[in-house]
């Protein structure tokens, strides 16, 4: 049977590790075929064509030749700017990058995630703020992509406490300070993706932290704590 071939699809490099002297091995998230990896031959080295072509958050159109697990890139090309992250901006695209990687199957696509990743890498270019909402919003999408929607359609209490059990939704607490719960005003904010107040951002990242903790099996994230010893570093030099 003839081997499919994939013409100048859109897509982003999610990761990349050498492979044999001059190859490299790409992990890529595809517009229409989710998660793919690829082997990218002579990609590596001085002469390498295509060596200035394969690199983060820059958009692309790429082609390959499917051959199973690993399909063989054929060509790249840059399909438009490099989105520039600087800073701590760079560990939200690593983070980003990293889970996508942890919890997508190869050749699996998932309505709408390609463009819900563009759009996050681009608000991530904006204003604290705007980066932190755009980090909350894309870990709520990829939960719901992935078949595991936070229940936040009920009717919530902004002045309630309520506790999250996966599997089984959220309980109403008998007090307000009860440890491990979730206010009702940030389970609102979430659900309509309006964060109004700083502290309820926090609040949704805590939840869905543990909500992505669940779907990860004990697999640990390796950028949260590459940024945490930076800033240790930083703090420690000042």
């Amino acid at each position: 049977m003839a081997r499919q071939q994939t013409e100048l699809e859109p897509a982003f490099l999610l990761a990349q590790r050498p492979y044999r002297e001059t190859s490299a091995l790409l992990e890529v998230l595809s517009q229409n075929h989710g998660r793919v990896g690829l082997v990218a031959r002579g990609a590596r080295g001085p002469k390498a064509r295509q060596r200035g072509s394969i690199a983060l958050f820059r958009p692309v159109l790429i082609s390959w030749i499917d051959g199973g697990e690993l399909g063989t890139m054929t060509a790249i090309e840059a399909a438009g700017p490099d989105i520039v992250l600087d800073g701590e901006r760079i560990f939200h695209g690593w983070y980003v990058n990293e889970l996508l990687l942890k919890l997508l199957q190869r050749h699996d696509p998932h309505e709408d995630l390609y463009s819900n990743y563009v759009e996050t890498l681009g608000l991530l270019q904006g204003s604290s703020i705007e980066a932190e909402t755009a980090l909350r919003r894309f870990e709520k999408r990829l939960l719901e992509g992935l078949g595991y929607a936070l229940p936040l359609d009920q009717d919530f209490d902004e002045g309630a406490a309520y506790r999250y059990r996966p599997g089984v939704g959220f309980e109403a607490c008998l007090r307000q300070d009860e440890e491990g719960s979730y206010r009702g005003a940030a389970l609102i904010a979430l659900r309509d993706e309006v964060w109004p107040a700083r502290e309820l951002l926090r609040e949704s990242r805590r939840l869905l932290r543990a909500a992505l903790a669940v779907q990860l099996g004990g697999r640990a994230l390796e950028t949260p704590k590459l940024l945490r010893s930076m800033r240790q570093l930083g703090n420690s030099q000042d």
